[in-house]
């Protein structure tokens, strides 16, 4: 299958309508998060085969920082406001993939990814901005939780895609991964309060936030990451924030600014660019077959 990024964008889509889905719920946000969790987590969970021989340290602990990315999240936007958390969160996950996968694994980006991430995070940056974010509300702490949810995602992604490219099933790891957040979380869901899940709003958006957004969500990114590069893969998501924009102006009739919609056009750009597969020197063509020439 070549269409890797393909899988990964689609993933992205579902992530952005995530925010729109939320509106559905009136509950406490960290309750909303491990409520997505525990059930896009066992779904994930119930389609994996094979999840035992994959329990090792490294993935163990990527499950962990799988819950605690969303804890650092909700814990981000409520200090710096929804919009300046989410930018710097789903931002830095790009350059904090790349680097650790250079750093770790010895991956080292491509210039084009680099040009390509740049562009997207500014962007996502005047996307945001665009919107009126209120400067006031940047709370250096919630920046900081937005930073540490960058690196974790960045962190689980890498581990994930590590063990993804040695071999192992993608549904598999994504199981192994989400499974055991849900176990993580479902205290966290038990210590805020499950009684939101009774009102049938809550409940439908519980479902969709966890099979939706999560675990159909997840699968596909599973199985784009067999296929692309995670540097490139954390590029892409970037499309989570202009779905949601663009939900926003369809569906809640929000409004955008011509700085916002310049936002828009530069992250859709930077986002084909990364896509788009690179060619191959022609030098290297020529080596590998040079002996079908004449």
């Amino acid at each position: 299958m070549r269409n890797g990024p393909l899988a990964v964008v689609a993933a992205a889509v579902l992530w952005g309508t995530g925010g729109t889905a939320g509106l559905l719920i009136t509950a406490d946000p960290v309750s909303v998060a491990a409520a997505r969790l525990v059930i896009g987590g066992v779904a994930l969970l119930a389609l994996a085969r094979g999840v035992t021989r994959l329990i090792r340290p490294d993935l163990l602990l990527a499950a962990v920082a799988v819950a605690a990315y969303q804890l650092c999240f909700f814990a981000a936007i409520s200090r710096t406001g929804v919009a300046i958390g989410t930018v710097v969160a789903i931002g830095s996950g790009p350059v904090f993939t790349g680097l650790l996968g250079w750093i770790l694994h010895g991956q080292a980006p491509s210039r084009r990814w680099a040009l390509a991430t740049t562009s997207a995070i500014a962007g996502c940056a005047a996307l945001i901005v665009g919107g009126g974010a209120e400067a006031g509300r940047q709370a250096v702490s919630g920046i900081l939780f937005a930073l540490l949810g960058g690196l974790l995602y960045a962190f689980y992604a890498v581990t994930a895609a590590r063990r993804i490219s040695a071999g192992a099933e993608s549904t598999a790891v994504m199981g192994l991964l989400f499974g055991g957040a849900a176990v993580v979380m479902l205290p966290v869901l038990l210590w805020t309060g499950p009684g939101w899940l009774a009102e049938p709003r809550g409940l439908v958006g519980a479902l969709y936030l966890g099979l939706g957004t999560t675990a159909l969500a997840y699968f596909l990114y599973g199985k784009g990451l067999r296929r692309t590069p995670v540097a490139t893969a954390a590029t892409l998501a970037l499309a989570e924030p202009a779905v949601a924009a663009l939900l926003g102006l369809v569906v809640l009739r929000e409004t955008l600014t011509p700085l916002s919609v310049g936002g828009l056009v530069l992250l859709g750009a930077s986002l084909v660019a990364v896509a788009v597969p690179e060619r191959e020197p022609r030098r290297a063509e020529a080596g590998v077959g040079g002996e079908r020439a004449g």
